[in-house]
C-alpha cells in the first residue's frame, strides 16, 4: 500500500508541475500579448508631408502651385542636412503591420503628375536620393501618351516616362482620379453632386478610381495603394467607398503634421503642406510646417 500510495503522490505531483508550469506559460502569452496590446495603441511616429505641383525655371510662372527648380533642390538639400529621409506611402503601410521608419520620415508628393516632375524633379530624386510620391491623373497620362506631346509648360508625363521613374525605386505612383480632377460647375473633385443618389454616386466613384488603377498596373506593375483627393474635396461617402476599393491610405489637403499609429486606420485622411514659390526652405520648413 505504501508503495502504491507514493507512486499516487508521486504522479499527483507530477501532474501539479505540469499544471503550474501551463499555469506560468499562459501567464507569460497573456502578458506578451498585452505588451503588443498596448504598444500598438501608443507607440506613433510623426510624418509630415509636403505637397508640390509644378516645377519650371520660368519666374512668370512661379506662384502657389509652381516652383523653380532651385527652389525645390534647395528643399531637398535642407532636409537631408537637417536629417530627414524621404519614405514612401508604402513605407508607411508598412509601418501600420509592424515595420520601421526611418528617425525622422517625411513624404515629398507631387500632384497631378506634370511633365516638369519627369523634367526637373526626377534628376534632382535621382541625384540627392530624395524619393518622392507623385499623384498621376489617369485621363492625362493617356492623352499626353496618345499625342506624344512633352511641354514642360502644359503637358503631363506619359506612361512611359512614369513607368521610367517607377522602375528606378526612387518615385512611387499613386491615383489622383482618372477625370475627376476638374472644376466643372457639377461635380468638385470627388465631391457627391447635390441631388446624386448614394448608389449613382459610388458607381461613378469606383469606376473612375478603378480605371485609374487598372492602367497603373498595366504600365507599371504595381497599382496604388492611396487616393488623393483632387483639391482635397471629398463626402464622408467617399472615405468608405475607397476603403472597400482596397485603397490603404488618403491624402487630403489639410495642412497638419500627421501621427501615424501602428492601427492601419491612421493612415486615412493624411494631411501635406502646400509649398509655394517665393518662401526660402528654412523659412517654409521651420515656420510653416514646424520642423527642425
Amino acid at each position: 500500500m505504501r508503495g502504491k500510495a507514493r507512486g499516487i503522490f508521486g504522479v499527483v505531483r507530477v501532474r501539479m508541475g505540469f499544471l503550474l508550469i501551463a499555469a506560468a506559460a499562459c501567464a507569460l502569452l497573456v502578458t506578451a500579448a498585452s505588451a503588443v496590446a498596448w504598444r500598438g495603441k501608443e507607440e506613433s511616429v510623426e510624418v509630415p508631408m509636403v505637397m508640390y505641383h509644378s516645377v519650371l525655371r520660368d519666374e512668370a510662372r512661379h506662384g502657389q502651385y509652381v516652383i523653380s527648380p532651385d527652389e525645390l533642390e534647395s528643399d531637398f538639400t535642407w532636409l537631408k542636412a537637417h536629417g530627414y529621409t524621404p519614405v514612401l506611402i508604402q513605407d508607411l503601410i508598412a509601418y501600420t503591420h509592424g515595420g520601421s521608419l526611418p528617425e525622422k520620415p517625411i513624404v515629398l508628393t507631387f500632384d497631378d503628375g506634370y511633365y516638369n516632375n519627369y523634367v526637373y524633379a526626377y534628376p534632382l530624386a535621382q541625384r540627392l536620393g530624395c524619393k518622392f510620391v507623385l499623384s498621376v491623373i489617369g485621363y492625362w497620362a493617356d492623352h499626353y501618351t496618345d499625342t506624344g506631346e512633352e511641354n514642360a509648360y502644359y503637358s503631363h508625363a506619359t506612361w512611359g516616362r512614369l513607368t521610367e521613374m517607377v522602375d528606378s525605386g526612387l518615385v512611387e505612383l499613386q491615383n489622383h482620379s482618372y477625370d475627376l480632377h476638374t472644376t466643372d460647375g457639377a461635380r468638385f473633385g470627388a465631391k457627391r453632386m447635390p441631388g446624386e443618389d448614394a448608389a449613382s454616386y459610388a458607381q461613378m466613384l469606383r469606376a473612375d478610381l478603378g480605371k485609374t488603377q487598372a492602367a497603373v498596373e498595366a504600365h507599371t506593375g504595381k497599382a496604388p495603394t492611396a487616393f488623393t483627393y483632387p483639391f482635397g474635396a471629398y463626402n464622408e461617402s467617399t472615405a468608405q467607398i475607397v476603403r472597400d476599393m482596397g485603397f490603404a491610405c488618403t491624402l487630403t489637403c489639410a495642412e497638419k503634421v500627421n501621427v501615424l499609429t501602428r492601427d492601419p486606420e491612421s493612415l486615412f485622411g493624411l494631411g501635406r503642406f502646400l509649398r509655394p514659390s517665393g518662401v526660402d526652405s528654412e523659412t517654409f520648413f521651420t515656420e510653416t510646417m514646424g520642423l527642425g
